[in-house]
C-alpha cells in the first residue's frame, strides 16, 4: 500500500496538471449572475449534485465554514457570499493561487487561504460549524480523514459532502471504457455506500444520489454539449425519483454528516 506521503505527492502533482489546465484570465474568473441565482437558494429537488449541496448548506450567517479542498475557488466565491467566515483549504499552493485571484476579481474579501494536508487540519479542536467538500474525500485515507473532520467540527456541527459513487462491479467496469481525465491521481478511487456511512461515523442524515451511467459517461464526452448534459441529468434525477432502487447505480452521491452531542 501506498505511504501518505506518496499519496500527497500524487495529488500535489494532480493539482498542478488541474492548474495549469485551468484559465488565469480575469474575464473567465468572473462569476456570472445567472451563477450567482443558481446556487443561492437551490431547491431540494434539483436534478444537480452541487446544487442540492448549496441547498443543505442552507443559512450559514455568522457561521465558520472550512472548504475542505477548494481547489481553484469556484466554489469558494460562492461561499464568500453567505455571510459565514469561510476557511479554504488545499494541498496545492498552484490551485489557491487561482483560487485568490478568483476572489479578487470578483470583489470577495473575508476569506483565509491555508495551504495543508486534508489528513491533519492545522485548526483547532471543535472549532468548525460546517465542512463543505466537494470531490475531496475519495482522494484521502478516509481513516485519517474522518477522524480529522470529526475532530475539528463543533458538537452540532456539521459536514456537507459530494463524492463519486460505485456501489455497482457492471458500472465500474463500463466506466472504465471511457476516456480517463489527465488530471486523475492514480491513488484515487470512488467510494461506496459503506465507505460514505463509515466515515460520517453516526451515519448520514439528508442525503441523494444523482447521475446513473449515461450521464456520467457523457461528462467525460468531449463533444457532448452542457445542454445534453442538463438534460440528462433531469432524465436521471426523474428516474431514480420513479425508481429508488436505481440508486446503486447512481455515480454521485451527495450527504450531510452532523457532529452528535456526546457522541
Amino acid at each position: 500500500m501506498a505511504s501518505l506521503q506518496e499519496r500527497e505527492h500524487a495529488e500535489m502533482r494532480r493539482s498542478s496538471v488541474e492548474a495549469s489546465e485551468a484559465s488565469r484570465s480575469s474575464i473567465h474568473l468572473v462569476r456570472s449572475a445567472e451563477t450567482v441565482a443558481r446556487y443561492s437558494a437551490p431547491p431540494e429537488t434539483t436534478a444537480f449534485p452541487l446544487e442540492y449541496a448549496f441547498h443543505l448548506l442552507g443559512d450559514v450567517k455568522g457561521k465558520t465554514i472550512l472548504e475542505y479542498g477548494c481547489g481553484d475557488g469556484l466554489n469558494t466565491a460562492i461561499l464568500a457570499e453567505r455571510g459565514a467566515k469561510v476557511i479554504a483549504l488545499d494541498i496545492s499552493d498552484d490551485l489557491l493561487d487561482i483560487a485568490r485571484t478568483r476572489l479578487e476579481v470578483n470583489g470577495c474579501d473575508g476569506v483565509e487561504f491555508l495551504v495543508a494536508s486534508a489528513h491533519a487540519l492545522p485548526l483547532p479542536d471543535e472549532s468548525i460549524d460546517v465542512i463543505f467538500g466537494m470531490a475531496i474525500l475519495h482522494h484521502l485515507d478516509l481513516d485519517l480523514a474522518s477522524s480529522e473532520v470529526w475532530r475539528v467540527l463543533k458538537n452540532g456541527g456539521r459536514g456537507i459532502f459530494e463524492e463519486p459513487l460505485r456501489n455497482s462491479k457492471l458500472v465500474d467496469r463500463v466506466r472504465k471504457l471511457f476516456p480517463v481525465r489527465a488530471d486523475v491521481s492514480p491513488f484515487e478511487h470512488p467510494l461506496t455506500e459503506e465507505q460514505i456511512e463509515e466515515f460520517a461515523i453516526t451515519g448520514t442524515r439528508r442525503a441523494r444520489s444523482f447521475q446513473l451511467l449515461l450521464s456520467s459517461i457523457a461528462q467525460s464526452l468531449p463533444f457532448w454539449t452542457s445542454r445534453a448534459i442538463r438534460v440528462s441529468a433531469r432524465i436521471d434525477s426523474f428516474l431514480l425519483r420513479l425508481f429508488p432502487s436505481l440508486a446503486y447505480y447512481a455515480t454521485v452521491k451527495v450527504f450531510e454528516m452532523v457532529k452528535e452531542e456526546n457522541r
